[in-house]
């Protein structure tokens, strides 16, 4: 397993627990008004809560690939709620002015974007190691 020791990791260990913490109070509601999207905004923020302690501890290409596909899949459940609708919560569409949104949203667009950062330079990184060349730090 590679080490990335990737700076931006406590960085995106605490937007996790943000988009986490972002989800919790909304869990009783969704429970009552569309159970599978309670259930899955549990599975969000216990996914969140346990990728942001790994991602400390570890720092490897696979559970950045984890923080970041989490966080898209949230982005993306968001974005078809709010355009197309989901089952069982129709009025959410064109409902883009909800105050947990932008916290959450603001969360996940920058773990996607750190995590698409760290797996770019990791593989660059990786490679040149593999054949034996140092890594180059900078482009011409």
């Amino acid at each position: 397993m590679i080490a990335l020791h990737s700076p931006w990791r406590w960085a995106v260990a605490s937007l996790l627990l943000i988009d986490a913490a972002v989800h919790v109070p909304l869990i009783g509601e969704h429970l009552e008004e569309a159970p599978y999207i309670g259930v899955l905004f549990i599975v969000l923020a216990a996914a969140c809560v346990l990728l942001a302690a790994v991602v400390v501890l570890v720092d490897s290409p696979l559970v950045w690939l984890g923080c970041g596909m989490s966080s898209l899949l949230a982005l993306a459940a968001f974005l078809l709620s709010r355009t197309v609708g989901l089952p069982e919560i129709g009025d959410d569409v064109g409902n883009w002015g909800e105050p947990l949104g932008y916290p959450a949203i603001a969360a996940e667009v920058l773990t996607i974007s750190f995590a698409a950062l760290v797996l770019a330079s990791g593989q660059r990184t990786a490679h040149s190691h593999r054949r034996g060349t140092p890594a180059r730090t900078s482009h011409p």
